[in-house]
């Protein structure tokens, strides 16, 4: 006999997520791709939304690396269904930020511009609380998504709140990273800020991501070599950011050799980029042609390996500056020829200026924050504060969506017994936790189709869809025997809770049928056999006909 496929467990899926997301994160293609392998079949067995949602994403994202676009943007529609039905938390937010990152690298902005907004209010609400990795991760991949939008500042932000979520979860390794990449975000504005001219604001910038390259550097943490690599790149572009030419020189081309010698495609561009642009400027100072001549040879460098890596937006700026530099050795000939396939390359991605990048952001979220806000409202407007429970208002409008006299309808309400006792005796703090409690056993026992809701004070309805009254009834006592039963030890009472429930249907017989029948004067007759039911003895069910179940406590 074969033995069946091994049971995947929640912490199967998540350890696999994390390796996906690490190979993510080191722009390690192969390691994703034998990740993923490794990780579809649990993938395509999960049936959450959630899991579902990740097997899109990741599949889009192995779409753009095979460089099937049709794929990539199939997944990434099934994803945002998917993520759709998922539920407000740091989880989610990880996922749509990711899934962000994805369509931004394939240059659908307005679908990551969305992802983002959508990622930033999850991450910045309730979802916030309390600090996870995966709320971490995801101020992580939306800090990256923002710099692909050109949106730095927002991405600085990010950045600065995912090191805020790593101190609290106090993770050296987490901590070392998200201070590399707040490092980074700075040295990335300090760059956008010089090149609109805004000299002093990106010597501040700079002298930030100096500060937390620094900071890395203290931790008692070793960090993989690309990570070391990529943070001495950092520092040394901060430190030409800051006009320390001289100074940044020598640093630089010592992380320029040992990237060249071992590092990933990326990060080989990344050096090639930045070492390209500290020449530039001391070609410009200096007036050192050869200089010049050098960073042309690099930037080249960078621009191919941006393009094999998917850094559509790296590679763009490697195609200006390329424009820029060939000018400045005055070369109009070759510079045309860039600045060509920079505009040609442009298209969409920068018809748009930051600023209406920025401003969209800020529109988009203030418009969603307000359909967060109002479906709260609403939310709150139906639901009890304390149980959870749907309110009297909720209540009265299903009780009005009810059609009675045709199947059978049964409304069961249900009383605390001497619950004023439990005030007078305890405290009301004691009170609230029996009410909370009685709601819990009340949804725990209901049939899978019943609705509770807490109607006043410490009344509670059921109502119960197609049940005939002696259905009804053993429901009921079901749920009245939970309570008595249930362990009141843990709170200061001087007896155990009980409850006595009053019982109406309509129509009552099968078959029978006096007219329309409203539902106040079912909850009416409902009410009338609890008030009954308390008369008899309490901790009971009572319905027409004298039905009645339940133990009997001596009437006072």
């Amino acid at each position: 006999m074969t033995p069946g496929p091994a049971r995947v467990t929640e912490g199967d899926l998540e350890a696999a997520l994390w390796r996906l997301l690490t190979a993510s994160d080191h722009e390690d293609p192969t390691a994703f791709r034998a990740a993923l392998d490794d990780a579809e079949p649990a993938l395509v067995a999960a049936t959450e939304p959630r899991w579902v949602g990740w097997r899109h994403v990741l599949t889009a994202r192995r779409g753009l690396l095979d460089g099937d676009g049709e794929i990539a943007a199939e997944a990434a529609g099934c994803a945002r269904e998917a993520l759709e039905k998922c539920p407000p938390t740091a989880e989610t937010a990880l996922a749509m930020a990711y899934l962000a990152h994805v369509e931004m690298t394939a240059d659908r902005f307005d679908s990551a511009m969305l992802l983002a907004v959508d990622a930033s209010l999850l991450s910045d609400g309730p979802a916030a609380r309390p600090p996870t990795r995966a709320l971490l991760q995801a101020h992580f991949w939306l800090s990256r998504t923002l710099t692909g939008l050109d949106l730095e500042e927002l991405a600085v932000t990010h950045a600065q709140r995912g090191h805020g979520v790593a101190l609290q979860l106090d993770h050296l390794g987490e901590r070392w990273r998200l201070l590399l990449l707040t490092a980074q975000q700075h040295a990335e504005l300090a760059q956008t800020l010089r090149r609109r001219g805004e000299i002093e604001p990106a010597r501040e910038l700079a002298l930030t991501a100096i500060d937390c390259a620094t900071a890395a550097r203290v931790l008692d943490f070793v960090p993989d070599q690309d990570e070391q690599d990529l943070l001495d790149v950092v520092q040394a572009w901060a430190m030409t950011c800051r006009d320390d030419l001289d100074e940044a020189l020598s640093p630089m081309r010592s992380a320029h050799r040992r990237v060249q010698d071992h590092g990933g495609l990326w990060l080989r561009g990344y050096a090639d980029l930045a070492l390209a642009r500290l020449l530039a400027l001391l070609s410009a100072r200096d007036r050192q042609p050869a200089l010049g001549e050098q960073a042309i040879d690099l930037l080249v460098d960078a621009s191919g390996a941006f393009a094999a890596a998917g850094d559509r937006r790296r590679y763009r700026h490697c195609l200006l500056e390329l424009g820029q530099g060939a000018a400045a050795l005055g070369r109009p000939a070759e510079a045309l020829h860039w600045l060509e396939a920079y505009r040609a390359d442009t298209g969409r991605a920068h018809a748009r200026g930051r600023e209406l990048w920025a401003d969209l952001f800020v529109r988009r979220s203030r418009l969603r924050e307000a359909e967060r806000q109002a479906a709260l409202l609403q939310r709150h407007a139906l639901e009890d504060p304390l149980t959870g429970l749907g309110n009297r208002r909720s209540a009265e409008h299903r009780l009005g969506s009810l059609s009675l006299g045709e199947a059978p309808v049964s409304l069961a309400v249900v009383d605390v017994d001497r619950f004023k006792e439990v005030n007078d005796e305890a405290s009301h703090l004691s009170g609230d936790a029996v009410l909370k409690r009685v709601a819990d056993l009340l949804r725990e026992h209901s049939r899978t189709r019943d609705e509770v809701y807490r109607w006043a004070g410490d009344e509670f309805l059921v109502v119960l869809p197609t049940a005939t009254e002696e259905q009804a009834v053993g429901v009921m006592e079901r749920l009245r025997a939970a309570i008595a039963r249930a362990d009141w030890s843990d709170l200061p009472l001087s007896s155990p809770v009980t409850v006595s429930i009053g019982v109406a249907t309509a129509p009552r017989i099968e078959g029978e049928s006096t007219g329309p029948v409203g539902w106040r004067a079912l909850f009416d007759t409902a009410d009338l056999h609890l008030f009954n039911a308390k008369r008899g003895g309490r901790n009971r069910v009572q319905a027409p006909g004298g039905m009645l179940t339940g133990e009997t406590e001596p009437s006072p």
